[in-house]
């Protein structure tokens, strides 16, 4: 289970460029890390150069974008291979919220599965929240309201996103799939006993013959 939350302020860092796929965000030789390494190897062929120095022109190694915990992505987010590791490394490099038109299936069911925000917003909202975000001498950081699905800045521009309130609920209360099975444990444990009580063959152990 992950810390829920209902709403933080932070940096928002923009990467807008579309079809960032996992393997940039988490190569396969940094999968190879602890788990709790791999921020370090985030986007690390762009944060990195041949002898593992910083690039300084990558956003990431940036101040004040070095703690960024927004993402603010461009469309199809996530997409290439299934790698859980992807969505692993934004959470260890202290990214909770990515923000983008759309995403890759699979990376946005795993981004819940790990209490990362993956929220839709439109890409005009987007490229607004970019231009403030990373305008000369402007203030980067945004508030993000997880119960009214809004993205703000301290300019006044309010943005909203996308999220399915059944999502939204998880990780406001810092559910995963087996935190949300347990809330309903006194359900499924009625339903067992029910099914032993009508359909006890059902139930019945298992026997077998073995010949000698």
């Amino acid at each position: 289970m992950s810390q829920g939350f209902v709403n933080f302020s932070g940096i928002a860092a923009a990467m807008p460029a579309a079809n960032i796929n996992t393997d940039a965000i988490i190569p396969i030789p940094w999968m190879r890390t602890a788990h709790a390494d791999l921020g370090k190897g985030l986007f690390a062929v762009q944060r990195y150069d041949d002898v593992g120095k910083e690039r300084p022109e990558f956003i990431l190694n940036q101040q004040p974008f070095r703690s960024a915990s927004i993402l603010l992505g461009g469309e199809n987010f996530g997409c290439g291979s299934s790698r859980e590791a992807a969505v692993w490394a934004l959470v260890q490099f202290g990214i909770k919220c990515v923000f983008a038109p759309s995403f890759a299936d699979i990376f946005y069911e795993n981004a819940f599965r790990n209490g990362l925000v993956a929220g839709i917003i439109d890409k005009s909202d987007l490229e607004a929240c970019i231009a403030l975000s990373g305008e000369e001498g402007g203030d980067p950081v945004f508030a993000v309201d997880l119960l009214n699905g809004t993205l703000t800045h301290a300019k006044g521009c309010q943005t909203r996103f996308r999220i399915a309130a059944s999502r939204r609920d998880a990780l406001i209360r810092g559910d995963d799939e087996i935190g949300l099975t347990l809330r309903y444990a006194d359900d499924i444990a009625a339903f067992h006993a029910e099914g032993l009580a009508n359909y006890p063959w059902l139930h019945a152990p298992l026997t077998s013959k073995v010949s000698t």
